[in-house]
């Protein structure tokens, strides 16, 4: 079964493994729903490999939404005291709120301005459905920081400038840098005595 678009006024169905996929030995990206079908938010299937650490960022208009389908994140969304530029891992909210490990199954819903970071630091890759508010523009992201990242070449150096530039581009305020084979336990840990996300502690404060 391929992709059906239900007629005027019909829905969409995607089959699974089907939609546009770019990947990188840093991430791998299947556009599922875009700008093309929808006003509302653009719905991407994204595989975490080991190592990966997005870098703590914040938009100042789009929304953003997470469910962690297969595997286990290091995950973050909320406003620190203190915004340090080099890691996220030790950040901590007025109310207490810290970095806490995202199991299958958990949600993170990420307003606009609110500083937010995932990483998977666990031997195995990690499965997650991502929606970004509104669309096109993160499908545009993907795909020129997809482009940065093929032009490193296995084991080269990221470009973080022209990440930095691109970011800047797209609504996107990076805070701690972008990173890539950073951090990989052999065992998964949590960060914190906390194994899941509750609704409090992925909400801003």
């Amino acid at each position: 079964m391929t992709a059906t678009a239900i007629g005027p006024g019909g829905g969409l169905i995607v089959p699974p493994g089907h939609g546009r996929t770019l990947t990188t030995a840093a991430q791998h990206v299947t556009f599922k729903v875009t700008g093309e079908h929808t006003r509302t938010a653009s719905t991407f299937e994204v595989v975490v490999p080991p190592g990966f650490d997005v870098g703590a960022h914040a938009h100042g208009h789009s929304e953003e939404l997470f469910y962690v389908l297969e595997g286990e994140l290091d995950v973050l969304a909320f406003e620190p005291l203190v915004r340090t530029r080099d890691s996220w891992r030790e950040w901590e909210s007025a109310s207490g709120q810290r970095a806490v490990r995202a199991t299958p199954g958990t949600l993170i819903l990420v307003p606009p301005g609110c500083p937010h970071a995932f990483a998977n630091p666990t031997g195995a890759p990690v499965r997650m459905l991502f929606q970004a508010s509104p669309p096109p523009d993160h499908e545009r992201y993907f795909e020129e920081l997809m482009d940065i990242l093929n032009s490193a070449g296995p084991g080269g150096q990221v470009d973080h400038e022209a990440i930095e530039r691109l970011r800047i581009r797209y609504d996107i305020d990076q805070i701690t840098p972008l990173r890539h084979d950073a951090g990989v336990r052999a065992e998964p840990r949590a960060p914190h005595a906390a194994n899941a996300v509750t609704p409090e502690r992925a909400a801003t404060p």
